[in-house]
C-alpha cells in the first residue's frame, strides 16, 4: 500500500511538475513598440490581446503605446522592444545609419498618407505647392514628403520656387489656423479631425500619395537581425504574428467591438467612440484582408520612391537584407 501511495504521488508530482513545464512554455514574452498612442491604427493587436488570441499561442504580449517624442528604431536598438510597427521610410533610414531593422511582417498594404489643403490657398495640382507652407511630421514620417518634393524638384528649404515646411505636431491646428496651407493627413486620423471641426469636405483639396505614385509601405513589424538568428525567437515572431494577423481578420468583421477594445486600453481617455469606430473602418481598408506577407513588389516601390530623391535621398543604396520571410513561412 506504501508503495501504492509513493508511486501516486510520484505520479502525481510528475504530473505537477509537467503542467509546470507546460505553464512555464505557454508564458513566452514578447514586447511590441507601437508606432503612435493608443488608437484604431493598431486595433489589431489590442483585438489579438482581449479576444486571447495571443493566449492561445502560448505569448505573453506586452503592447507599449508610442507618443510625439518616441521613435520606435530607438527603442528598440536600446533593448526596449522586441518588435517594433514602423513605416518602412523610417526603417529603412534606420537601417541605413547602423540599426539592423528587418522587416518580418507587413500587414498594411496601403498607404494612408495624405496632405490636405485649404481650397481657397489656390492649391490645385503639386506644383502649386511652390511658395506655400506645408506642415510635416518628423521622427521619421517626413521621409515619404521629402522623397516626393525631391522628384518634383521642390526645394524645401523655404528659398524661392521652394516650400516652407512647417514642423507640424500631431494635431490639425496649423489647417485650423492658417498657420499652414497644407497639412499631413491619414485617411483614418487626421483627415476627419479637420471635418469634424468644421471644415466641410467641399473646402478641402487632398493629395494622397499613393495617387502622386509616391506611397511607401506603413506599419510594418520589424525586429533586429539579431532575433531572427535564434529559431526559439524565430518561433515566438510567427506565433505573434499569425495571433496578430487573426486579430486584424476579427477587427474587420467587428469595427465597432475592435473599437470599443482600444478605447478600453487608451489610459489618456482622450479618444471618442465615434472617430475610433470611423478609423478602425478606414484602417481596414488599408489592411485589406492581408495575411501578413510582404509584398515584394510594394517593398520594391517603395525601395525606388525613396532612391529617387535627387540630390538628398532618404536612403543612397538598396538596402541588402532589409526583409525576411522567416517569420510568415512559419506561419
Amino acid at each position: 500500500m506504501a508503495v501504492k501511495t509513493l508511486v501516486k504521488t510520484g505520479l502525481s508530482a510528475a504530473f505537477g511538475l509537467s503542467l509546470m513545464g507546460l505553464s512555464a512554455q505557454a508564458d513566452d514574452d514578447l514586447t511590441l513598440q507601437l508606432k503612435w498612442v493608443t488608437q484604431g491604427q493598431f486595433a489589431g493587436y489590442y483585438v489579438a490581446e482581449e479576444k486571447g488570441f495571443y493566449d492561445e499561442e502560448g505569448l505573453d504580449v506586452t503592447i507599449k503605446p508610442g507618443g510625439p517624442d518616441i521613435a520606435p528604431p530607438q527603442v528598440i536598438a536600446g533593448g526596449g522592444a522586441d518588435v517594433i510597427i514602423d513605416w518602412m521610410p523610417s526603417a529603412l533610414a534606420s537601417r541605413e545609419k547602423g540599426v539592423p531593422l528587418v522587416n518580418i511582417a507587413q500587414p498594411f498594404e496601403r498607404s494612408g498618407m495624405m496632405l490636405t489643403c485649404r481650397k481657397d490657398t489656390g492649391i490645385t495640382s503639386p506644383e502649386d505647392f511652390r511658395g506655400k507652407t506645408l506642415g510635416v511630421w518628423f521622427f521619421g514620417n517626413e521621409y515619404p514628403f521629402l522623397s516626393w518634393m525631391s522628384q518634383l524638384g521642390i526645394p524645401t528649404d523655404g528659398s524661392e520656387g521652394g516650400v516652407t515646411v512647417l514642423k507640424q505636431g500631431f494635431n490639425v491646428d496649423p489647417l485650423l489656423q492658417k498657420q499652414a496651407d497644407c497639412i499631413s493627413t491619414m485617411t483614418y486620423n487626421e483627415y476627419w479631425q479637420v471635418i469634424d471641426a468644421g471644415i466641410p469636405e467641399e473646402e478641402l483639396v487632398v493629395f494622397k500619395y499613393e495617387d502622386q505614385g509616391v506611397a511607401t509601405l506603413e506599419d510594418g513589424l520589424y525586429v533586429l537581425e539579431s532575433s531572427l538568428e535564434d529559431p526559439e525567437m524565430v518561433d515566438k515572431l510567427a506565433r505573434f504574428v499569425r495571433a496578430s494577423m487573426k486579430g486584424w481578420n476579427y477587427a474587420a468583421q467587428n469595427p465597432e467591438e475592435a473599437a470599443e477594445i482600444v478605447l478600453e486600453n487608451d489610459a489618456t481617455g482622450a479618444q471618442t467612440e465615434k472617430h475610433q469606430v470611423r478609423m478602425v473602418g478606414e484602417i481596414n481598408k488599408l489592411v485589406n484582408g492581408s495575411d501578413g506577407t510582404l509584398d515584394m513588389d510594394a517593398y520594391q516601390r517603395t525601395v525606388d520612391t525613396l532612391l529617387a530623391g535627387g540630390s538628398d535621398p532618404v536612403i543612397t543604396q538598396a538596402p541588402q537584407g532589409a526583409t525576411s520571410t522567416a517569420v510568415t513561412d512559419k506561419m
